[in-house]
């Protein structure tokens, strides 16, 4: 049997890193890599043939768990007719039917392969739309790799304390402007000095890439409201909290009206897909009908617009209000059981998503997750993987629980969490 170790040693010769996103490579925690053989419901095996328990659920998309028998059987079905055209199909005018359904800001929309695609994409189309260039983001928010999104980035380049920008001309992020999350007083500022040249202010409305951060009340209205007042657009980033907060996403959790919307993950169910859609008059200015060009060869291909059609169909019968309950619950008496052991503690938890930071202070936006103990962190990662729990290699990053979890998971992980000894 080929080990996790063997894999990663000769990954290491042939893809930079050893491997094809930076935070797998688990160097911020000191540990390699597990290198996966199979997954089902909410467990992991691994080329080692060992067994975990996954918060990971592939950064999100698994809402359903993993291997879900309807969307193993869409994508067998689809793939027995063809993986990929190049030309328009059904199943993707069915996909786009079913996300604005679901999507209360959604009008029209546009397929793309990723999270980074659908982000830069919405960001050519605000600024070709209103004839400017500049974008606000926030402190710690992720929004793909696309030049104008790393400055001052959560995810995994916060993780790998990697510089924002190396290889990003300063004439591209000089056009990016920053804000904390949270602070609307510095959102005006911001807008005060360079509003005639925002083109659109660009938000994970429950920020995921600093770990989980919850809108403070008043917050996500008042991005809306200051955005409408200065003639830029409202852009949600719901890659991951599209259809995991809630099933129309955190817009239709919070009751706000974004001008665009970002999408990825669960609408693939688990294969590469990203999209990006809002109001009509402003989606129809992408080519060809409108002169705003953006393509892609595997947009809207029938493998991920059929994983993503059964993933959508499937969760619309879901009992989401369940499932927040019981990870509620989960999360909180994790939290309990580590604060039991004299070590900070702080609990941010939304539907089926949580971080436990190690720290004392309330957690609302980039600078207070950097409060989180970072060696307290290693240690539990190292101790829960250890008993079969896999969590993220960062406390920059959400669990996600699924609807494949059970109480005998939740059980075993907190058994494991009971063992955990802190120095």
């Amino acid at each position: 049997m080929t080990s996790s170790h063997d894999l990663f040693r000769r990954a290491e010769t042939l893809i930079p890193g050893g491997v094809n996103s930076p935070v797998r490579a688990c160097k911020s925690v000191h540990a390699e890599p597990l290198f996966i053989a199979s997954a089902n419901g909410s467990a992991l095996t691994t080329e080692d043939g060992q067994q975990y328990i996954d918060y990971v659920m592939s950064w999100g998309p698994m809402l359903l768990g993993h291997n879900h028998p309807v969307v193993a059987q869409a994508i067998a079905d689809t793939a027995a007719k063809g993986t990929s055209f190049g030309a328009p199909c059904r199943l993707e005018v069915e996909l786009a039917q079913a996300v604005i359904d679901a999507v209360p800001g959604i009008e029209m929309v546009r397929m793309v392969s990723s999270g980074t695609e659908a982000t830069m994409s919405a960001l050519r189309l605000a600024r070709g739309y209103t004839g400017r260039n500049g974008v606000l983001k926030f402190h710690g928010g992720y929004h793909g790799h696309a030049d104008a999104f790393l400055a001052s980035a959560g995810s995994g380049v916060a993780t790998q304390s990697i510089p924002g920008t190396p290889g990003v001309p300063q004439d591209v992020v000089k056009h990016t402007h920053l804000a904390h999350y949270n602070d609307l007083n510095g959102v005006r500022a911001v807008f005060d000095a360079h509003g005639a040249d925002i083109a659109a202010v660009i938000v994970e409305p429950v920020a995921g890439n600093m770990g989980l951060v919850l809108p403070q009340p008043g917050f996500l209205q008042g991005l809306r409201e200051i955005t409408r007042a200065h003639g830029a657009l409202l852009i949600f980033d719901e890659v991951i909290t599209g259809f995991r907060v809630a099933f129309g996403g955190a817009q239709a959790a919070f009751g706000i009206d974004p001008d665009l919307t970002c999408l990825g993950k669960i609408i693939g169910g688990g294969l590469p897909v990203g999209a990006y859609g809002g109001k009509k008059e402003i989606m129809e200015y992408i080519a060809p009908k409108g002169t705003v060009y953006q393509a892609g060869t595997l947009s809207g291909n029938p493998l991920a617009m059929a994983a993503g059609l059964a993933t959508v169909q499937t969760l619309a019968t879901q009992k989401y209000d369940v499932l927040a309950q019981r990870t509620a619950e989960f999360s909180k008496e994790l939290e309990n059981i580590l604060r039991a052991k004299g070590v900070p503690v702080w609990r941010n938890h939304i539907a089926s998503l949580f971080t436990i930071f190690f720290t004392e202070t309330a957690v609302t936006d980039f600078p207070t997750a950097q409060t989180s103990d970072a060696d307290l962190f290693i240690q539990f990662y190292t101790q829960m993987r250890e008993r079969g729990i896999y969590l993220a290699p960062s406390g920059y990053e959400c669990a996600f629980t699924s609807f494949a979890h059970t109480d005998a998971d939740f059980e075993r992980t907190l058994e494991a969490a009971r063992a955990v000894r802190f120095s």
